[in-house]
Order: C-alpha cells, then structure tokens, then sequence
C-alpha cells in the first residue's frame, strides 16, 4: 500500500491483495480487487447467469447492470466499484414471479438456445428503465452490443413491447397468475420450462 501524504486516502497497488465490496443482488460480497467482474460474478459468487463469450465485450453475453446501466463484465475490474450495486439476472426475479422483462421473453419465445438471454434481458431491462416506451430504433440502439447467434431479433424486439405492456397488467404481481401464464392447460410446457430456466440464467 502506497504511504498517505497530506491527508490523502492510502492507494491500494494491484496485487497488494486489497478486497473490494460490491452489492450484487441487494447483498454486500467481497472480491479480490485484481478480479474481473465476471470471473467475481461466476468463481467466486456462484452465479453463472453473466456468460463468458468473446473476453472482448462485443458480444454481450456477459452484461450485467452495474448501478442500473449495462455493462460488460468481462472487461470490467472490480477495482474502484466500492459499494457499487451490481444486479445479475439472478437477482431480477421475485421469488417465484419473473419480472416484467423476464416474464416477456418467455411470453414470446425470444430465444432459442438461451446464451445471450440473460444479456439481452438485462440491457432490456435497463433501456424501459430510462425509456418506458421506446420506438424500433430505440430498441435497436440499445441491443446493438448484445448479439443472437440465433438470430432471434425480431421476437426479442416484440419482447419490449409485450414487456411494456406486462408492467401496466394489474396482475403482474400475482404468484398464481404468473403460474397461470407458465401452463397450458394446467400443465408447464416443456419449451415454457425451458425458457424459464434461460431467462433465469440457470
């Protein structure tokens, strides 16, 4: 550690094994400071919903929301995110009752085989958060670093849309309704079981 002059904090110097404190999902985790954020996310925190891809933060795999905006995490050092709130798509649902975004990928089926899906749901995620109704291009704009190897665009942009209109449906908060939209005819589809597992990040 550097020595303090004149009242100033001390410096941390990489490798001098300082931990950082983040809050990822609502709860206070400590990381080594020389960690990327991906690798905190998924080796040290358990949660494997970020994806690793490229390592070169183009593909988007990795995104998590770092103070409610998309970032991508294997580019990003923990270094310096002292008391910064990190949300993963662990940490969208409520219980057992997907969020609005979550809730609406699974309504239309905007995935395939689900490895950019958690990406995709949290830059969603954080562009209604700014924008509650946002135009094509908006949403265009806003996925440009998220890619589907898929190709299942058009059905994730129809996602917003059905994702805007779930957040003004009165039972949206309801457990037993959320069930009711997880079943035909009384039964969870295996494809719905499935996209439910993706848009989860498990």
């Amino acid at each position: 550690m550097a020595a303090s002059t004149d009242g100033e904090a001390a410096r941390f110097e990489p490798g001098e094994g300082h931990d950082t404190t983040i809050i990822v999902n609502g709860d206070a985790r400590s990381v080594p400071s020389t960690t990327s954020l991906l690798s905190a996310l998924r080796a040290h925190f358990g949660l494997t919903g970020a994806k690793p891809g490229c390592g070169e933060g183009a593909c988007g795999s990795c995104t998590v929301l770092l103070d409610g905006k998309p970032v991508r995490a294997c580019r990003q050092s923990v270094a310096g995110l002292d008391g910064t709130h990190v949300t993963t798509i662990e940490g969208l649902a409520s219980g057992d009752t997907l969020h609005p975004v979550q809730q609406a990928f699974v309504d239309v089926g905007a995935m395939q085989c689900g490895y950019c899906t958690p990406g995709m749901v949290l830059s969603v995620t954080a562009l209604l958060d700014r924008e509650p109704d946002p135009s094509d291009e908006a949403v265009t704009e806003a996925l440009t670093g998220n890619l589907c190897r898929c190709g299942c665009y058009s059905r994730i942009r129809k996602a917003v849309h059905r994702a805007r209109e779930l957040t003004s449906e009165p039972s949206l908060g309801d457990p037993m309704a959320a069930r009711r939209r997880h079943t035909v005819s009384g039964r969870p589809t295996r494809c719905r079981r499935a996209c439910d597992r993706h848009v989860r990040g498990t």
